[in-house]
């Protein structure tokens, strides 16, 4: 297998949870990009984090942080395009920072599907998990081109590459994001 760089998806703006930045929030008495770092972690070989805002706080976590070279919070695919220019390894895994149950074999079970293809994205049912994907750093030009075209959606950028849906269904709820206080409180 190959060497794995991850890239923790924390640059957005929160919108959803009242403009406060999600991967900091408390769970369990702990940041969630805390759960999400050590679920990351056995399954890359470096990390990355990719965030905009309170970077000393991000950076006492002890890894790298790659912010957006993309102006504008662009969305996970800035996260992503910074996260590809500043990666290691040939190949990087992706999550967001408000999925602290993802899967544990996320990794492997995306590398054991890759082949020839750009990247393997997860899925759930029907449901594909843009965000819960891993991609060659080959792509990098491509996705920087897309961007600086004006592109932002995830699924348009997808239809220009080799992709592969990898299913996850034995672990459904692994891909549950915190996107409100509610859901915060639930979990």
């Amino acid at each position: 297998m190959n060497g794995v760089t991850g890239i923790v998806l924390a640059g957005g703006q929160g919108r959803r949870m009242g403009g406060v930045d999600k991967g900091l929030q408390l769970l369990h008495g702990k940041p969630m990009v805390a759960a999400v770092l050590a679920r990351l972690a056995p399954q890359v070989d470096e990390i990355l984090i990719n965030a905009n805002q309170n970077l000393e706080i991000y950076a006492a976590f002890g890894h790298r942080l790659a912010p957006d070279a993309i102006g504008g919070f662009a969305g996970p695919l800035a996260g992503l395009h910074a996260g590809l220019s500043q990666a290691r390894h040939e190949l990087v895994l992706t999550v967001p920072c408000d999925s602290p149950f993802l899967p544990l074999d996320l990794s492997i079970r995306l590398q054991e599907k890759l082949e020839e293809n750009d990247l393997a994205v997860a899925k759930t049912g029907d449901q594909a998990h843009p965000v819960f994907a891993l991609v060659r750093t080959a792509v990098r030009k491509n996705l920087e081109e897309f961007l600086v075209g004006g592109g932002r959606k995830i699924d348009a950028w997808y239809a220009s590459l080799r992709v592969i849906e990898v299913p996850f269904d034995d672990e459904a709820g692994a891909f549950r994001n915190i996107n409100t206080r509610e859901e915060l409180d639930q979990a």
